[in-house]
């Protein structure tokens, strides 16, 4: 890691567990973030288990914190979000504007994402394309989806990686959403019978809880293992990817 980078993590007061990634010249960030952690507060109290221990602006979508010794005030704008249960790769912006020309083309589906997952049995066959339709509601301040009776259209490829051996009952596959509804992924494995290990809300909640007895962990195998896009800012085309390597609890569940 170049010192650059180095002075940026210690300057932004990241939250339990979080790295930096990658930050290119025009002040895109790729962050990892760990399990629990959640994309930003929600309520009064959160700050301590966000991705940042700092204020978060609702309206302008970006975390801010006050001049403090030894670290600048600043501002970090969100490009998008993982559920808390789910690791890996998020993004953010230094500016305002470049957040905003970033988000417009999330809208425009121009940029790649692949997850990793473990999820309880073997997919036959090896490669899927699953096209549905789900509905996505809110409820009581909480998103929840259904791959019944919905009009959205929600579109993922998914590859076989590896079965686990048998005795683990899983295995990892790898996911690429074409569209990006709220909790798709995870509501397409459940509609297929591969339900993702420790969803607790579209998951085989029996089978989560013998899983995290012997996992020793009882979070959800859900992970955002890399992002590619590119944009055009000030005049030119630029190339941004990160990728954060896949936890090591997901080998270990996978080897039973």
């Amino acid at each position: 890691m170049s010192a650059g980078l180095e002075s940026t993590e210690v300057r932004w007061p990241l939250g339990s567990g979080v790295r930096l990634l990658h930050r290119d010249s025009n002040g895109v960030v790729a962050l990892a973030k760990p399990a629990g952690v959640l994309s930003h507060p929600n309520v009064a109290g959160d700050e301590v288990r966000s991705l940042l221990r700092a204020r978060y602006s609702l309206e302008e979508e970006c975390y801010e914190w006050p001049e403090q010794p030894g670290q600048p005030a600043g501002k970090l704008w969100l490009l998008n979000r993982l559920d808390s249960g789910t690791s890996g790769v998020i993004l953010a912006a230094e500016s305002g504007e470049l957040a905003r020309e970033i988000r417009a083309q999330f809208k425009r589906k121009q940029v790649r994402k692949v997850y990793q997952a473990l999820v309880f049995g073997v997919p036959r066959p090896p490669v899927q394309l699953w096209k549905d339709l789900i509905s996505v509601e809110k409820r009581g301040g909480q998103i929840r989806s259904s791959a019944r009776g919905g009009h959205v259209p929600a579109e993922s490829q998914m590859n076989l990686v590896r079965a686990g051996r048998a005795a683990s009952g899983v295995s990892l596959v790898r996911l690429e959403p074409r569209t990006g509804r709220s909790h798709q992924l995870r509501v397409q494995c459940a509609k297929r019978g591969l339900p993702i290990a420790g969803d607790q809300t579209y998951g085989d909640f029996a089978r989560n809880r013998e899983f995290a007895r012997a996992a020793g962990t009882r979070r959800m195998f859900l992970h955002s293992l890399e992002t590619q896009f590119g944009y055009e800012w000030a005049g030119s085309r630029h190339a941004f990817s990160a990728r954060a390597p896949l936890p090591v609890e997901f080998e270990q569940a996978l080897s039973g």
